[in-house]
């Protein structure tokens, strides 16, 4: 059975994540999401809610997983699953460095997990889930944002940004 993991942030998740997901599931067996947990990142939503966000932004199938790691290198955690794959999305020239770097130092540390690469389609390509973060706020956010998340995720957006203070407090009097 050929069991890939496609682990991330998913801080929050966006269509390219569905996309990659979705691709996922096409190419193997199996498919693990897994989030990683970096103890250098703030983070705007819990790992229980990214959870829940992944879960309610995916069709359930009984060869998807969505788990959570942390404190372990992504190869350790492929091997501990039985993954043979992990599965990587390129967006940018500076996501394939990173990730051409990345698939050098998996590959000495465990050389039987390959790294497969994926590329989006141009609509979904350049939106990050830092970029997504990035366009809260302004007047009319909602309908930019919209169309580059799914709908479960664009709600606790909207939810997130309502419980937020407002942005241009006037402290002069």
């Amino acid at each position: 059975m050929r069991t890939a993991v496609y682990a991330g942030s998913f801080d929050p998740p966006t269509n390219g994540h569905v996309w990659m997901i979705e691709q996922g599931l096409q190419m193997f067996d199996s498919l693990i999401v897994a989030i990683g947990d970096n103890p250098s990142k703030r983070y705007s939503f819990t790992v229980a809610e990214r959870l829940d966000l992944l879960i309610a932004s995916t069709t359930a199938c009984e060869r998807l997983v969505i788990a959570h790691f942390d404190n372990r290198y992504l190869v350790d955690y492929a091997k501990k699953k039985g993954a043979k794959y992990v599965l990587r999305g390129i967006r940018s020239p500076h996501d394939y460095e990173y990730e051409r770097v990345m698939r050098h130092i998996n590959a000495d540390m465990a050389p039987e997990i390959t790294t497969v690469f994926l590329m989006p389609p141009r609509d979904i390509a350049e939106v990050s889930s830092n970029m997504i973060k990035s366009l809260i706020g302004p007047k009319g956010w909602e309908d930019t944002v919209r169309r580059y998340v799914p709908e479960p995720v664009f709600q606790a957006l909207a939810r997130h940004d309502e419980s937020s203070p407002p942005r241009d407090l006037n402290i002069m009097q």
